[in-house]
C-alpha cells in the first residue's frame, strides 16, 4: 500500500506522545504497534473504524481509539475510519440500519408520519426504534468491518504483487 501517502496525513507518533492530554495515557498509547503501517495494523483499523462508524453512539472516536488500543492496531486510521457516518451520511446511513434491523426483527417500520423528522419525534418514539436500530447497526457494522478488513488485505497484497512483479519476471527469466 502507499505508506507514504498514509504518512503523509496521519500524525506522527512523537507528536501525539508529546501532546500534554495525551501524555496522561501512559505506555499503552506508546506502544509500537499502534503506530505502525503494516498490511496487519491497517486492515484491523479499518474493520475496527467501520464497525464503531454503524455504532449509534456518542464517542464514536473514543470507542475506536479504544478497539484500536485493546487490538493493537494503526490508532490514527481506527479514528478516521469512523468518519465515513459524519453529519452528511449519518441520517441515511442509520435510517437503512433501522429498516435493516426492522426486516431482520420481522416488526414492522415506522412511519415518520406528516413533514420532516424531527428530534422530538425520535425522541418520542426512542422506545419502538432502539432495538431494529441496534441490530441493524451491529449487522452493518460488523459486515462493513469485516468486509474492510478482507479489501484492505486483498488490495495490499496486490500492491505489493504489482510493486514485486517486475522484478520476479526478471529472475524467472534466467
Amino acid at each position: 500500500m502507499p505508506r507514504k501517502l498514509l504518512r503523509r496525513y496521519l500524525p506522527d507518533a512523537s507528536r501525539v506522545h508529546s501532546h500534554w492530554l495525551l501524555r496522561r495515557l501512559g505506555a499503552r498509547l506508546h506502544h509500537p504497534r499502534l503506530w505502525h503501517l503494516n498490511r496487519r495494523s491497517v486492515s484491523g483499523a479499518t474493520a475496527v473504524g467501520l464497525f464503531v462508524a454503524f455504532l449509534p453512539l456518542p464517542f464514536q472516536m473514543i470507542l475506536a481509539a479504544l478497539g484500536a488500543v485493546w487490538l493493537r492496531v494503526n490508532l490514527p486510521l481506527a479514528v478516521a475510519w469512523i468518519f465515513v457516518t459524519n453529519p452528511v451520511t449519518m441520517g441515511p446511513a442509520f435510517y437503512l440500519c433501522y429498516k435493516l434491523g426492522a426486516w431482520m426483527l420481522k416488526s414492522p417500520p415506522l412511519s415518520i408520519g406528516e413533514g420532516k423528522p424531527s428530534v422530538e419525534w425520535l425522541l418520542s418514539q426512542f422506545q419502538l426504534i432502539w432495538q431494529p436500530l441496534a441490530t441493524g447497526s451491529l449487522v452493518v457494522g460488523t459486515a462493513t468491518g469485516v468486509l474492510g478488513y478482507c479489501l484492505v488485505q486483498i488490495a495490499w497484497r496486490a500492491w505489493i504483487i504489482y510493486k514485486r512483479g517486475p522484478l520476479l519476471r526478471y529472475h524467472s527469466t534466467r
